[in-house]
Formats: structure tokens, sequence, C-alpha cells
């Protein structure tokens, strides 16, 4: 196999550098939290400072969860802004790659393959990952952090245990480095995909590092994990053989669409119902517009914390495939009144539309109305037009102005975060 080198770059405390270089604070220094002031200080952050993270404050803890003999700064989230300048830091890469090389793990995260790129800009990976760094800060003030690679699993390795412990932020394994440098580290949690589940697993046989993974019986490995040890033998090698065009080339066998809501407060059932039915009919408006039709839906309903009861689920299957609202929303609605437990507050919902395929699929039974149908569908695609030329909220239901109602809040947001925009009216 061909050697190559792969670049995994990393923005570091992405949101909050953001709000600090918009208030001229140096993000490496300054003291600040991305979070909704107007929620509860249960509410979550949704980035802190690297300053913050060397006093020992992780990166998605709670507001009251911050020690008080601590000052900081809260920014409010601004989706949209972040996404801006996650697509102006694109461009960047843009500037040194082909696109095609380029696979986005995240907004704040993404692997470059430079193998061909190196002969040509007369460059090390090394200069090559700087020199984008570079960039990345004389463009927006922000720092990166860069994993040099031979596989795509190496260079998140150096990304995440090695560079983030380097003067130059910069982080270099090969197959051979990687085994002298990491087959001792602990803990085993510091590695991709070694989830604390997992770890805590290994630890219970006598396995605490990478090489103990190596040395331990195969046999018991593949009892603990199936399939998956494959890959954990692997990666305790210090092997990938998937590249970015593998990536870019996966086609998942089976598609949904998800929608989860967590309330700003615990909500009862006839409100709960409501969220609900919100819900399902934002999703049947993305089913129309991208023409795909379901004919399984799921939701997940978790209850108070105050409460004994954890969460229940359930599922049903519609007659035929579809992505009209007057089948899907009562469908969900029915599902949850025969699953929530009437006298429990709820607090998140989850609602899937499962086997998504795409709308040439769809086939009418001898019990359809098609004439109310194709009606409905009209309207849906009405609708869809008027929220993308006038903005989200330009057109909404009665239900939507109910108390307790969430969908003109969350039109607003992008992610269930503000947006820093307001939807035009």
């Amino acid at each position: 196999m061909e050697m190559r080198e792969y670049l995994c770059i990393d923005l570091k405390s992405f949101y909050a550098s953001v709000e600090c270089v918009s208030r001229g604070l140096d993000p490496m220094i300054a003291n600040l939290v991305v979070a909704d002031p107007e929620r509860s200080e249960k509410t979550i952050c949704l980035a802190v400072s690297s300053s913050l993270k060397k006093l020992g404050i992780p990166g998605r803890c709670r507001l009251f969860e911050i020690p008080k003999h601590i000052p900081f700064l809260i920014a409010p989230p601004r989706m949209q802004h972040y996404i801006d300048c996650a697509a102006e830091i694109y461009s960047i890469y843009l500037k040194y790659i082909s696109k095609e090389d380029i696979h986005v793990y995240s907004i704040d995260e993404a692997f470059l393959d430079v193998t061909a790129y190196l002969p040509l800009y007369h460059m090390t990976a090394r200069e090559l990952g700087q020199h984008i760094l570079d960039d990345i800060h004389k463009l927006l003030g922000i720092y990166a952090t860069c994993g040099i690679g031979t596989n795509l699993y190496l260079a998140k390795i150096a990304l995440d245990i090695c560079a983030k412990h380097a003067s130059d932020f910069i982080g270099e394994l090969s197959e051979k480095t990687f085994q002298e440098m990491m087959w001792y580290h602990k803990p085993l949690t510091d590695f991709w995909r070694i989830g604390a589940g997992t770890a805590k697993k290994l630890a219970g046989y006598g396995i605490f590092t990478m090489h103990d993974i190596i040395e331990a019986d195969e046999a018991l490995l593949y009892r603990l994990f199936g399939i998956d040890t494959e890959l954990l033998i692997d990666h305790a090698w210090g092997r990938e053989i998937v590249t970015i065009p593998d990536i870019k080339a996966y086609r998942s066998s089976t598609h949904s669409i998800t929608s989860g809501q967590v309330l700003m407060s615990d909500y009862s059932f006839e409100r709960g119902r409501l969220i609900v039915k919100e819900m399902a009919d934002l999703m049947c408006l993305d089913l129309v517009a991208q023409k795909l039709v379901t004919k399984s839906l799921t939701l997940h309903i978790s209850y108070s914390s105050q409460i004994n009861h954890a969460s229940v689920h359930g599922s049903v299957s519609l007659n035929t495939e579809t992505n009209a609202d007057l089948i899907i929303l009562p469908a969900f609605t029915a599902l949850y009144e025969r699953i929530a437990d009437p006298a429990v507050p709820v607090r998140r919902l989850y609602l899937s539309c499962n086997h998504i395929v795409p709308e040439e699929y769809l086939q009418y039974s001898f019990f359809t109305d098609t004439e109310a149908l194709e009606r409905n569908r009209r309207i849906q695609h009405a609708v869809i037009d008027i929220k993308n030329k006038w903005g989200k909220n330009a057109i909404l239901k009665g239900m939507n102005l109910e108390s307790g109602a969430m969908t003109q809040q969350r039109n607003q947001q992008i992610g269930g975060h503000k947006s820093g925009c307001q939807t035009r009216i």
C-alpha cells in the first residue's frame, strides 16, 4: 500500500475562540464560556476557552459547575456566525488542497490527504500544516492544532494526544513511532473510539494499554466486542485501511431522519403532545423538501429528572410510504398518547422517520384518498416555497401560537442554539 500523509486539523475551543476574537480578547488567555444566559444555570456550555480548560474546567460543563472564584465572560451562542467562520477556514484548506482530498469531520475538525501536494509545494507535511495553521490565525485570529499521520487514525491520535502538548501545536506519528510512543500510554480513553465503557470492560481483564490489547487473547476480545475487535486490534498496532475516498464513497444501507428536543422545563402530557405535533410537522416538510418518504415512525420520550421514571419509546408502521403531514402527524400523536404516561412530566423528545426512500418508491394503497394527498402535497410545497423566500416563521400553523409551542423559537436556532441572526419576516 502506498505510504500516505494526512493532516487532522482542529480549531482550539472553536466557538469560544470566535467569541474571544470578536471582543478583542486573546483566545488563549481570556476566560469565556459560550452558553445561553437566558436558560438556567443548569444549561450546558457549548464551549469554554482554552484558559478555562487549563484550569480544569471541562468543555461541556454546566454553568453552575464552574467554581465561583473563577471570573469569566458569558457569550450567547451565535451558530450562524460559527458556520460562516468555519466556511472561511474551509476556504483556506481549498487554497492548498482539492475538496476531493478533504473530509470535514465536524464544524471544527477536518482531515486532509496531502500526499500528492507535498512534492508540488516542496514541503514536508509538518511545513504545510504550519502554513495552514498560520493562515487560519492570520485570517480569524483563531489558534488551531494539527496531527500528522501516515493514516487517518494516526493523524487523529497525533492531534488528540501529541499536538495538544506540543509548543507548536503539531504532533506527528507513523506506525513505528506510534508503537514507540503510544503503546504504553494511559488512559486508554485518550484514544479515539475507546470510550469509558470499553475501557472499563478491558480493565476488568487487566488490559490498560494498547500494548496490553496486542498481548491479550483474541478469543477473549472477540467474545467481549465481536467484530469491533478487528478495529480495536488494528488501532492497537496503529493501522487503518480506510481512506478519504472510502469515506466519500460510503453509502449507508439504511436511512432515517431524526429530530430531538430538550425542553426548557418539565412539560405536562398535553403540552408534550403539542411539541410532538410541531416536531412531526417540521419533519414532514423536511421529507417533502428532500423528496423522501417513510413507512415507519419511532418516538422516544425522556421524563423529568425529578421523577424515577427514565424513558419510554415505541414505533409504528404506516400503511404506505408517505411524507404527508395529514398521515404522519396523527400517527405520531397516537403513538405519543399510547406510550406516554399522562401523570409524568416530559423533558426530552426524539422523533424518527425510519427506512426513508426516494419518492419514486411511493405506492398508493387501495385505501388511499389520492385527491386529498395530492392537495396536501401542493400545500406542503407552497409552505416550503414561502419559508425559503421569506423565512421559517413567515408562515405558521395555529398550533405554533399555542402556549408552550416551540416552533417559532426553534426556527431561529441552529442545532437547538441561537443562530445569532434574525429570521426574515
